[in-house]
């Protein structure tokens, strides 16, 4: 069935068409909410709570852009608006002025899935400004809109996020170093 029907189907409310535009893109909507989500079992409640807005809402797709785009989208601020209900008002003040860190990844001592597992690690604040940056490519005038904090804020935590991160690295890497001594 072509993607067309597909949506034209799930505003019909026809349940084969949702169960396949399901099983279409959970995978994808899964990984995607396991980043911005505190564990598994969170990133599952956002992704069936983003279906239900999907199934809701599809008749508001108007085929301007990707469908899988706008799909990701909702999946994404689904997992923020719980974020938001679960801090309340979210209101951190900039946490001052620290320099960019860049982070330099040697391919063949880290692995992606330590890469991954580390950022799931970050404290919420930083793990959702790095995701949103750096995975995702908003600005950080769009971060500060999706979760309510100052741009600068915004700023903050990414680099706060960044020094964290390469933290992990270098004591990952002097581990493995010294392990092959």
């Amino acid at each position: 069935m072509s993607l067309d029907k597909l949506i034209e189907n799930c505003i019909k409310q026809d349940a084969q068409a949702q169960s396949q535009l399901y099983k279409q893109y959970a995978s994808k909507l899964f990984s995607l909410c396991l980043k911005y989500s505190k564990n598994y079992a969170e990133a599952e409640d956002n992704l069936h709570d983003a279906f239900l807005t999907i199934f809701n809402k599809i008749q508001q797709y108007n085929n301007k852009g990707s469908f899988e785009g706008w799909l990701k989208r909702i999946a994404i601020n689904t997992a923020l608006q719980r974020y938001r209900e679960d801090v309340g008002v979210y209101d951190i003040v900039n946490e001052g002025n620290i320099e960019d860190v860049s982070v330099d990844i040697n391919d063949d001592n880290v692995s992606i899935d330590f890469l991954l597992k580390i950022i799931q690690e970050l404290p919420d604040r930083y793990r959702l400004v790095f995701n949103l940056y750096v995975l995702d490519g908003y600005s950080h005038v769009e971060i500060s809109e999706l979760i309510q904090i100052s741009t600068g804020t915004s700023k903050s935590n990414l680099a706060r996020a960044r020094l964290i991160l390469k933290q992990k690295i270098e004591t990952y890497n002097a581990k493995s170093n010294s392990q092959s001594l």
